[in-house]
Order: C-alpha cells, then structure tokens, then sequence
C-alpha cells in the first residue's frame, strides 16, 4: 500500500518506520528544508513512549542520546518541597524516563525510517488534498502532486490535514502561555541532584530545571501571559534580563543567573478537542489529533504509530482501519487531555491560585501514582514483518 504522511517532526517519521514495517510505500513530506538537530529545545519521553519506541527498534539509540531521569519534585514559590515522586514511570518500573533535545529524536527516527525505506522530502506545504472511493491525492505550495491510498497528518498542532479532514474542525490557539528554554552550566551550587526534573510555582509562571549532570542544568520558563507577546528578534542578553526579572526567586535567578545559552523559546498553544479524527483515506495522529502536552506529547506520537499500523495490518480495509484506530485511542487521548487542561493551568500566574495549587500539590501527590500510573500500564503492539501474517498482538 502506498502512504503519504505529512509532517517530518516526531509523529512523521515514527509513522513511516511503522508502517514500512508491515509493507507500505511510505512518502513523508516537511514542510521546512532544515537540519532536525537544529529544531526545537528538551523535552521528556515516558516510559511507556520508550517502550513503544522499542517496538520500532530505536529504543537504545534514544536512551544512548538522552539523559535517564529518576524523580520528580515541586516547589512552592518560596523553594519549599511539595512532593517528590517518580518521573513518568510507576515506582516499581525498572525503566527511567529520558529527558534529551528534541532534534536528536527527530533525527534518530527519520535515519530509521530511511533505513527502512521510507522517503523524506523536506521543503514541501501541503496546501490541499481530495480523496476518491481508492485513493487520496496531495497538493502541494510547489504544484507538486502525489497520489496514495491512504494520507496520514502528522503535522502538529497547526495541522492543514485537520481543516481537509473536518472544516469546522478547532483551530490552535495561544495558551496564555510561552516558553524560554536554555542551558545552565553551575559550577558553584550544590546540592543540585542528577537525574531529577523540578517544577517550582513561582509568580509569573512555572520554572521547570532537569540536573543532567552535577554542573548541567536544562531549564525552561513557562511565562503566563494573557495577551501573545512578539517574540521575535529577542536576542539572549535580553531573553536572561526578562526571565531574570520575571522570575526573581532564588533558584529560578540562580540557574539563569549561569545560563550558558537560549536553546528555543515559543508559544504554548491549545486546541479544542478534535472530533472527527479521519475520512475514508485521511487520518489525523500526534498534536494534530491530540495535543495533549505535559510532557506526554512525544510518547503519545509513537503510540500512535504503533496503533495505526496494527489497525492496517489487521483490518479489511483502509477505512475500517481508521475506524478502528480512532476507537483504540480515543477513550486513552481523553483523560489525558482532561490531565493536560489542569497541568496548564496551574502554571497561569496569580497569588490566590499559587496558593490554590500548593494545597492541592499537597493534598494529591501522595496519590500521584495512583491517578496517573494508567499512562504507563501501557502495552503497545507488535508488528509483523512485511511478508507475515500481517496481524499485530501485544
């Protein structure tokens, strides 16, 4: 079978991997012409996004480019500790979470999608697409045209794919939100632990540092703001005077205070939840479908992949496979964007609610594992062999 997937980030290239496995011909379009190092900041993947990737064979190039995470601890505004539990993993997991810079997975999943046959052509927009009974054709900015059987969006957030699919489908919106992400290189402090994550309140946002190592700090601000800033032209100097001055307690000032560099800063957006997730030959996957966020959005591309090739390789037809990848999904993709939805809110700034959020930390955390340890009881399929049976278990 012949696929067109649009969007070359994360979801794009897992999609293709997956798929050449059970026997596509398998086409990935992005639309920008630059090197995947060279996009986007540190991000953490789940355990249960890991052992997904293992079904995909990249799980040890992945863990070998990324920085094993253990715990993860919350502060109140004034440094004091909220709670201290696992890093997206369940307590008795023998697995870790990795934290690493999102090109780096970009770039290991397109080299195992090439290797496994896929094409990647960059620099083409998808501008449109029509579908008949058998096929599905894509338009693109250039004139240029391809013909599939089936057409896969796994263009983000701003997915075209989406509006193709559903014109009345939710557009992305900004937040309220943005984020600054940097490197930290602390050679003075102690007592800066490797391998936790800490998220701390503070009055204009979050302020979320990963100790890589004894001396490397990761580090992002999540700025609340009602009204979307311009954030275009901000050079270094002047992103470090700002966070500095927008977030002036003591280890938010200190980390920035020996910032190395500014890797990444942009809006974090939210979308109405998307109802109609396919056609008869498209199909919606990662933030296009779902941007679910919170630290989940990568792990939940890679399922995605994974579910969506066993569909295909078990169902009569194309549209009775995407019927049955979206009821596979969905009730999973529900709670967590309901998980999403309060994640953000409590980074919005304001006293009361800092206050708010403390006593609810308090309150909720001792039971962390309990509410979220469905994310990570997570079983993804395998898949057969181009050539097989063509079925997937788990």
């Amino acid at each position: 079978m012949r696929t067109i997937v649009i969007g070359g980030g994360i979801a794009g290239p897992a999609i293709a991997l997956a798929l050449q496995r059970i026997g596509h011909d398998v086409t990935v379009y992005e639309a920008y012409d630059v090197p995947p190092e060279d996009v986007g900041a540190h991000f953490s993947l789940a355990v249960n996004g890991l052992r997904a990737l293992e079904k995909l064979g990249c799980l040890r190039d992945v863990q070998a480019a990324g920085h094993p995470i253990e715990r993860m601890r919350f502060y109140t505004e004034g440094g004091h500790l909220l709670g201290d539990v696992p890093r997206l993993r369940r307590e008795a997991d023998s697995m870790r979470s990795i934290s690493l810079q999102r090109g780096r997975l970009v770039a290991i999943l397109r080299r195992a999608a090439l290797d496994a046959g896929a094409q990647i052509v960059t620099g083409e927009r998808l501008v449109g697409g029509t579908e008949s009974a058998d096929s599905v054709v894509a338009e693109f900015a250039s004139g240029r045209r391809d013909t599939a059987e089936l057409l896969v969006g796994a263009d983000g957030v701003w997915s075209t794919v989406r509006g193709l699919i559903d014109s009345s489908a939710p557009r992305a919106e900004y937040a309220g939100l943005y984020g600054v992400a940097g490197i930290a290189g602390i050679a003075t402090m102690t007592g800066l632990e490797p391998g936790v994550w800490n998220l701390a309140y503070a009055r204009n946002g979050a302020f979320v540092y990963t100790s890589i190592d004894e001396r490397t700090q990761w580090w992002t601000a999540q700025i609340g703001d009602p009204v979307k800033p311009d954030l275009r032209g901000i050079d270094d100097a002047q992103w470090l005077r700002r966070i500095t001055e927008l977030f002036p307690e003591a280890m938010p000032r200190a980390i920035v205070g020996a910032a190395t560099s500014i890797v990444a800063s942009g809006y974090l957006n939210v979308c109405d939840p998307v109802r109609t997730w396919h056609s008869g030959r498209m199909v919606l996957v990662g933030d296009a479908a779902h941007p679910v966020g919170v630290g989940h959005g990568a792990s939940m591309c890679i399922e995605d992949a994974l579910e969506l090739a066993a569909a295909l390789s078990s169902a009569p037809t194309v549209p009775a496979a995407l019927k049955a990848y979206d009821a596979t999904r969905r009730p999973r993709i529900d709670k967590l964007l309901k998980h999403g939805h309060n994640a953000r809110e409590s980074k919005r700034p304001g006293a009361v609610k800092r206050q708010v959020n403390a006593a609810k930390m308090r309150v909720l955390l001792p039971f962390f594992e309990r509410a979220q340890g469905y994310l990570y009881d997570y079983e993804p399929p395998s898949l057969s062999a181009a050539g097989g049976s063509q079925s997937a278990t788990r």
